[in-house]
């Protein structure tokens, strides 16, 4: 299918590997030109550089932590007048409520609520004076069904659906389209980190430890970077354009849902 976007610029965040980067490599495919940003420059230049390579597109490379001002400042100065922006940043770390105090909570929704909504602010206007934009933003499968140890990452995540679902249809008109993906488990480094908290906690393999979490997924695997991003891909494609302030679960049936 073509997407309809081949031309169009897009900054990609926490982009140097994992989701962000199955963005970033299916947003490439489609003929879309990048700015990549990560916060290690070696990972993330060299992501850059096997996307340019690959398909041939027009890509630019950030290192800087998206979470800070400075770093922002640095990404939206190269960023400028994109169409597409695909926010995303690491979750933070899971915990028991007794050890979470207000600064936990503090930095959580400055790097999974604040920062996306900054981005969209700089941007969107942009995309609204040429009556075009396409935003998705990264969150999780906790904001339809929390998660106990996730809880920084629950209220973080849940408070940008909240702020997405009033704003996607303030600015839809404008031709500004604007949806959440909400993966379950991914074979990305957050995984293996998650598998080895539970190999160490319970005294089991690695392997154990994914095969047990695996058999709680219908579709029995993880997913994969590169079928997220082409789920990312469609929602900026052309054809997304009456798909407004939705949720996209893309975890192989694990969240039990009817609606």
């Amino acid at each position: 299918m073509d997407l309809g976007i081949s031309g169009k610029r897009a900054l990609v965040c926490a982009s140097s590997k994992g989701l962000g980067r199955g963005c970033a490599e299916a947003l490439a495919a489609a003929g879309v030109s990048l700015v990549m940003n990560a916060r290690g420059a070696e990972m993330l230049e060299a992501a850059a550089a096997e996307i340019r390579d690959r398909y041939g597109v027009d890509v630019r490379a950030v290192a800087a932590d998206i979470t800070s001002e400075d770093g922002r400042a640095s990404v939206l100065e190269a960023a400028d007048a994109v169409d597409i922006l695909v926010t995303n940043a690491g979750g933070p770390p899971p915990g028991s409520w007794q050890d979470w105090q207000r600064e936990n909570f503090i930095k959580a929704l400055d790097a999974n609520m604040l920062t996306p909504i900054a981005l969209m602010s700089e941007l969107m206007p942009g995309m609204i004076d040429r009556g075009w934009g396409r935003v998705v933003n990264i969150t999780s499968q906790s904001v339809r069904a929390p998660i106990p140890q996730l809880g920084l990452s629950n209220s973080a995540r849940t408070g940008l659906t909240g702020y997405v679902a009033g704003t996607a249809r303030q600015v839809a008109e404008h031709g500004v389209i604007v949806n959440n993906l909400l993966p379950g488990i991914h074979a990305t480094d957050r995984a293996d980190q998650l598998d080895r908290d539970v190999s160490e906690a319970q005294g089991i393999s690695i392997e154990q430890a994914r095969r047990k979490r695996q058999e709680g997924i219908p579709a029995r695997r993880y997913g994969t970077p590169e079928e997220f991003g082409q789920a990312c891909a469609f929602l900026c494609s052309q054809h997304a354009g009456f798909i407004v302030g939705q949720n996209l679960l893309i975890d192989g049936g694990g969240t039990n849902l009817t609606v």
